[in-house]
C-alpha cells in the first residue's frame, strides 16, 4: 500500500501541474464561454474539474504518505540527541519559505507578483484574441433577450442567421444552444448577426452595467464605441475632481483618483444618458 500511494502522489502530482499549467494560461471565464475555447478537446471547464477531482487525489495521497512515513517526519525534527525540537532550521527555513510565498502573493512580492503579472498578460491577449462577450453570459441567453440587449432588431437578425445556413427553433433558444446545434461558437453566431446592429441604429447603447473587461477598457476606445465627445467626456471628469487622460483605462482612471470602476463607470452612463438626451 505504501509504494501504491507513492505512485499515485507521483502520478496524480503530474497530472495536477499539467491542469494548472493550462488554467494558467487559457482566456477567462466569460471568453473562454463566449469563444467556445478548447484545448486538446478538453473545455476549460472540463480542466476545471479535473484540476479539483485530481487535486483530491493528491491531497488524499499526501496524507496517507504522511501517515506512512510519519515516522520519518518526526526524524526530521529531532536534533542531534534525537530530542524532538519542532522548531528546529530545518522547520523554520520551510515556514518562512512557505508563509513568505502566502503572504508575499497577497502583498505582490516578487518573484510571486511576476507569476500573477506574467499570467494575467497571457490570459488578457487569449481575451484579444478570441474577443469578449458583450456582457456577462451572454451565451445563455435567448436569442431574443440577446438582441434587445443589444438593441439588434430581431426579424432582420433571423433573417441573417437563416441566409447563413443557421439553423434553429425559434427565438427563445439560447444563443449556446444555438451555436452548439450548428458546430460554431457564440462569438462567431454573433458575427452574423453584428452587422444589423450596427445599421438598425446609430450609436451603440451604453451598457447598464459595466461589461465583462470595462476595466481594462481606455476612455479612448469607449469614446469610439459609443460616439461619445472625447474633449466633453474629460472636461465632465474634471468637472468631477478626476485627472484623466485619453489613453487612460478605467482601472487606472480610478486607481489615481482614488476611486473605484463602478464610480468612473456612472459619470460615462451619465454622461452618456445626457449625451443621448441632447441628440433626440
Amino acid at each position: 500500500m505504501r509504494k501504491i500511494t507513492s505512485l499515485i502522489l507521483v502520478i496524480s502530482g503530474f497530472i495536477e501541474l499539467v491542469t494548472s499549467i493550462v488554467l494558467y494560461i487559457v482566456p477567462s471565464g466569460r471568453v473562454a464561454y463566449w469563444a467556445d475555447y478548447r484545448l486538446l478537446g478538453l473545455s476549460k471547464h472540463q480542466w476545471g474539474d479535473i484540476h479539483i477531482t485530481v487535486g483530491t487525489l493528491l491531497l488524499l495521497s499526501a496524507a496517507f504518505h504522511i501517515y506512512f512515513n510519519w515516522r520519518q517526519i518526526i526524524a526530521y525534527l529531532k536534533n542531534k540527541t534525537k530530542k524532538l525540537v519542532v522548531f528546529n532550521k530545518n522547520f523554520i527555513i520551510a515556514l518562512a519559505i512557505s508563509l513568505y510565498v502566502a503572504i508575499g502573493t497577497l502583498y505582490t512580492l516578487p518573484p510571486m507578483s511576476y507569476v500573477i503579472y506574467f499570467g494575467e498578460h497571457i490570459t488578457e491577449l487569449g481575451n484579444k484574441k478570441y474577443g469578449e462577450p458583450p456582457y456577462g453570459h451572454a451565451e445563455l441567453s435567448s436569442l431574443k433577450m440577446f438582441c434587445k440587449r443589444m438593441g439588434i432588431d430581431l426579424s432582420t437578425a433571423t433573417n441573417l442567421l437563416k441566409n447563413g445556413g443557421i439553423n434553429f427553433t425559434n427565438e427563445k433558444e439560447s444563443i449556446v444552444e444555438i451555436a452548439k446545434n450548428n458546430n460554431i461558437t457564440p462569438e462567431q453566431l454573433y458575427r452574423i448577426i453584428k452587422t444589423t446592429a450596427n445599421t438598425t441604429q446609430t450609436n451603440q447603447l451604453f451598457p447598464e452595467a459595466p461589461f465583462p473587461g470595462f476595466g481594462k477598457q481606455s476612455i479612448k476606445n469607449i469614446c469610439k464605441k459609443y460616439k461619445l465627445d472625447i474633449e466633453e467626456l474629460i472636461a465632465t471628469f474634471n468637472n468631477a475632481g478626476f485627472v484623466v487622460e485619453e489613453d487612460d483605462t478605467i482601472k487606472e482612471i480610478g486607481a489615481k483618483n482614488n476611486s473605484n470602476t463602478m464610480e468612473v463607470f456612472e459619470i460615462l452612463k451619465n454622461f452618456s444618458e445626457k449625451n443621448t438626451l441632447e441628440s433626440q
